[in-house]
């Protein structure tokens, strides 16, 4: 199904935006542009037309015109009045640039300096014009030629004034005048949308921020395909429009990413499959401590959480990624979406073990994944879907790697001697000798009431004993306290979810967002 559109794309540098059609299918965006082309007769170049007209009685040449250099922009026809002069030629259109009055070129001319020579250049006129592809939206010029308009902007009025150059004629006059005989092989000319950019949808992103920057664009956003081609700032006239359309590409994106998934996944063994995969905006330090943004692709894959700066392509790619961490040492943790009434909900999703963010960026939809040694990412995606999906499938890989590995084990050491701490899915927690394998001591996860760390190395486990009732303190320390915290963490959530799935649905911040939307 293709989804088609009037929309504007803004040059950044100029500050100009220019109409545009978009064409969405299932793995291309286009972009559209509207030209004249000559459809028949003999082949003239279709850039450059030069057109002959008899000034009438009543109705002068039959156009209106606009622009001109004082506005850095070329007088352009606005206006072609029903069977007037100018629409019996055929081969004029609204937004055609005049180039030549009479062999004078006037690309440089004032407005009122064209106005001038058109007005005084006696009863046969010959112009040379060439259709402007990028007219700027300010010109308020009309879409459609001629026949009903399908202009977005019809209700506000353009700075710049129509000039019109039909004398003292009546633009609704309709009384048929008896056009020229048409010349056998006169050519003909048509105004059509022409594609000018083809985007593959294939691992291709979006973004609605200004580079680098939490500023969000206006009803605006850009799509970048694979190999970095952009579109372009695509703009438009209202916040629906704009939400209608990301919606549309992300759909559209999103699918295209579960075919490359289950394309790749045909070559993985079961313990190997890819969970999920896509674009995010990592938050980056810059040198002046401002916050920089930069895409990442993210992938969760087997028993790994992968970091790219670009998307694997190949079975190769996978050891190029830039971070690779073990699921069961990693926290995933959801700061911060926007409800549908604008607030803003700060969501702890597991408490207990991490520092919170300062959180004073600007974007909605953010998660941070925190990793071994107390560092951690902090990722933002473009909608509250994708936040979902995500928070979805990093509990779904983490619990498969969980249920696969069965058990971790991590050296540690207390009071001088060397000790290994075991978390296991079935077991629980046992700490054991590390040389005689002897096992000091062993408690279920239903045993584990507490526990307190120094931040660095240290930790307090509080374990109930099942007989006397009575709360018993383990102390440990280990090289990477943080890891082993997230790995209880992992094993903990992958038990209670196997015993109590709908718990750990409930528990879902994303999800209920969802819903409340």
């Amino acid at each position: 199904q293709t989804k088609t559109g009037i929309a504007l794309l803004y040059d950044e540098v100029s500050e100009n935006a220019y109409d545009i059609r978009l064409k969405l299918t299932k793995e291309v965006l286009t972009i559209q542009k509207q030209d004249v082309v000559c459809v028949s007769g003999s082949d003239h170049s279709a850039n450059h037309r030069t057109v002959t007209l008899h000034r009438q009685p009543v109705g002068g040449l039959g156009l209106s015109i606009k622009g001109g250099a004082e506005h850095k922009v070329p007088v352009v026809i606005s206006k072609i009045f029903k069977n007037q002069a100018a629409e019996q030629t055929g081969m004029l259109f609204i937004g055609d640039a005049i180039i030549q009055v009479n062999g004078i070129n006037v690309e440089s001319a004032t407005h009122e300096e064209v106005v001038h020579l058109l007005r005084n250049a006696g009863d046969e006129v010959t112009i040379t014009v060439q259709y402007l592809r990028e007219a700027p939206s300010f010109l308020k010029l009309p879409l459609g030629s001629p026949g009903p308009s399908s202009d977005h902007s019809s209700g506000t009025s353009s700075p710049l004034f129509d000039s019109g150059l039909h004398l003292n004629g009546n633009s609704t006059n309709t009384a048929p005048s008896s056009p020229s005989s048409p010349i056998a092989n006169e050519p003909k000319y048509e105004k059509r949308w022409l594609d000018t950019l083809s985007v593959p949808l294939s691992m291709a992103r979006i973004s609605r921020y200004k580079t680098g920057t939490d500023k969000l664009r206006s009803n605006a956003f850009e799509v970048l395909a694979l190999d970095g081609v952009s579109t372009g700032i695509l703009q438009f006239y209202t916040a629906q429009e704009s939400a209608d359309w990301l919606r549309a590409m992300s759909t559209n994106i999103s699918d295209l990413t579960l075919q490359n998934m289950k394309m790749a996944n045909k070559c993985c063994s079961p313990s190997d499959q890819v969970i999920h995969m896509g674009w995010v905006n990592e938050r980056l330090e810059g040198p002046d401590s401002s916050q920089l943004y930069k895409f990442k692709f993210l992938a969760l894959k087997g028993s790994s959480f992968y970091i790219f700066s670009t998307p694997p392509v190949s079975t190769l790619d996978w050891v190029r990624a830039e971070k690779i961490y073990n699921l069961c040492e990693v926290l995933f943790k959801i700061h911060k979406l926007w409800l549908a009434d604008d607030c803003w909900l700060q969501a702890n999703l597991y408490l207990g073990i991490h520092q919170d963010f300062d959180l004073e960026d600007q974007r909605p939809y953010c998660f941070s994944v925190m990793v071994g040694h107390g560092k951690s990412h902090y990722f933002n995606v473009e909608l509250g879907s994708e936040l979902a999906v995500w928070e979805k499938s990093f509990q779904r890989a983490i619990f498969l790697e969980v249920q696969r590995t069965g058990s971790k084990t991590y050296m540690c050491s207390w009071q001088g001697d060397t000790l290994c701490f075991t978390v296991d899915f079935a077991l629980g927690f046992t700490c054991f000798d590390s040389k005689t394998k002897n096992v000091l001591w062993r408690f279920k996860f239903s045993q584990l009431k507490g526990s307190s760390d120094d931040g660095k190395t240290r930790v307090k486990l509080l374990f109930q004993n099942i007989d006397t009732k009575q709360i018993e303190t383990k102390e440990l320390e280990f090289q990477d306290l943080t890891a082993v915290l997230h790995c209880i963490h992992s094993f903990i959530a992958a038990k209670v979810a196997s015993v109590d799935p709908v718990f750990i649905d409930s528990q879902s911040v994303a999800r209920k967002y969802m819903y409340s939307n």
